[in-house]
């Protein structure tokens, strides 16, 4: 007969997730949790309000590892496991959505494409310094008519000799405005292919989108190509077709997933301490059986949201996956966080939408993650063709 062995119940882990972690694990995801309560916390307010970005947050990324940090040793990554990535990501947008896509744009929409796609060459040149943070990249597919398309891109690429001449512009692109690199995907002959332009050739330019409402923190801009020559080494050799920014996508969103857990957990716990000190009717609003629901579901949904981000990483580490796994936890657990980032708010009253709550902030943020690398509903047709064999896209 098994003996059983009761624990006390954990509020903030019902689900005893820390007991499915690895002793590194648990190490990286601390060290990550230092950095971001102690150099990102104190700037993101002021940030948001003044929508800065603060380019040492690279430098500081960069001496830490966290930046493309499941690239190989060898290129200047830290070989780390795919959920040692997402433990990350779950720290840093735990402060902010706009510091943790900055830092997955840097790894997982540039860094893994080299790594993945690139010569040898390109490789070494751009992944050490990227890795480091002394360069920026950014990640150009998406264009002004049709984000969710990308097969109907009229960015185009023509054969010169020597290179390439590019014509067109990508649209919402974060870092663009500050990056020394771009990785663009533009049609070669009627094939996708990837490119990596560099800061300064002539004609590419990457005017800054300003007056966002949402992901203040982090820097976005559009990428415009008029008659921009890219030498041949500059192309990515070892992929065609969407299969290239796909793949990029498909880390991009897991990590996603991860992350809105972050920002779903501070609006939690948020809104926890403040039921509990908030007085209406001579008793704190955590007695009141409305805001107890809206916390357990809160629970409820973080706890199983993170159990099923670990499970897919854990899978992505074992080579066994499939995108459209990717595409049901990015679409649940940010559809999720948005929730909770709404009524997080509902619970703080008319104090949820002051910026000395933090609140408002991850709910505007999660607004935009909610749609981008892939919208909520695109992620539904995606696992509908999946599940009735029936594609519904048009």
């Amino acid at each position: 007969m098994t003996s059983e062995n009761k624990l006390k119940h954990n509020w903030e882990d019902p689900l005893f997730f820390d007991r499915c972690l690895s002793e590194d694990e648990v190490i990286v995801r601390n060290m990550a949790r230092n950095y971001c309560t102690e150099k990102l916390m104190p700037r993101v307010k002021s940030a948001y309000s003044e929508e800065r970005f603060d380019k040492e947050i690279f430098t500081e990324m960069g001496e830490l590892g966290l930046l493309g940090s499941m690239v190989s040793e060898r290129y200047g990554g830290i070989s780390a496991s795919h959920v040692i990535y997402g433990l990350v990501a779950r720290e840093v947008e735990r402060v902010d959505s706009g510091y943790r896509s900055m830092m997955s744009v840097q790894s997982s929409l540039v860094m893994y494409p080299i790594e993945a796609f690139g010569s040898e060459e390109q490789k070494m040149k751009f992944l050490p310094k990227l890795a480091k943070g002394e360069l920026i990249g950014c990640f150009g597919l998406t264009e002004s008519d049709g984000g969710s398309d990308p097969g109907s891109m009229r960015t185009k690429a023509e054969p010169v000799r020597d290179g390439y001449i590019l014509n067109g512009s990508k649209m919402w692109i974060t870092n663009s405005p500050v990056c020394d690199i771009a990785v663009v995907w533009a049609k070669l002959e009627g094939v996708i292919r990837g490119f990596i332009l560099e800061k300064g050739m002539k004609g590419f330019t990457a005017p800054e989108i300003k007056g966002k409402l949402s992901l203040r923190t982090s820097i976005t801009g559009e990428l415009c190509f008029n008659d921009t020559f890219v030498p041949t080494e500059n192309l990515l050799p070892n992929v065609k077709g969407l299969r290239g920014p796909f793949s990029c996508l498909n880390k991009a969103r897991y990590g996603i997933s991860w992350g809105v857990m972050g920002s779903a957990e501070f609006c939690w716990h948020s809104a926890r301490s403040y039921a509990q000190e908030r007085m209406v009717f001579g008793k704190p609003i955590a007695a009141t059986q409305l805001v107890q629901k809206k916390l357990v579901d809160m629970q409820t949904e973080i706890s199983l949201g993170l159990l099923g981000s670990l499970s897919l990483g854990r899978a992505l580490d074992d080579g066994a996956w499939s995108p459209e796994s990717i595409s049901l936890m990015k679409r649940n657990n940010c559809g999720k966080a948005l929730d909770i980032a709404r009524v997080s708010r509902d619970i703080h009253g008319g104090n949820g939408i002051s910026s000395d709550y933090h609140i408002m902030r991850h709910s505007m943020n999660l607004e935009t993650v909610n749609t981008y690398e892939g919208t909520h509903d695109i992620h539904a047709l995606i696992l509908g063709r999946a599940q009735t064999g029936h594609q519904a896209f048009y």
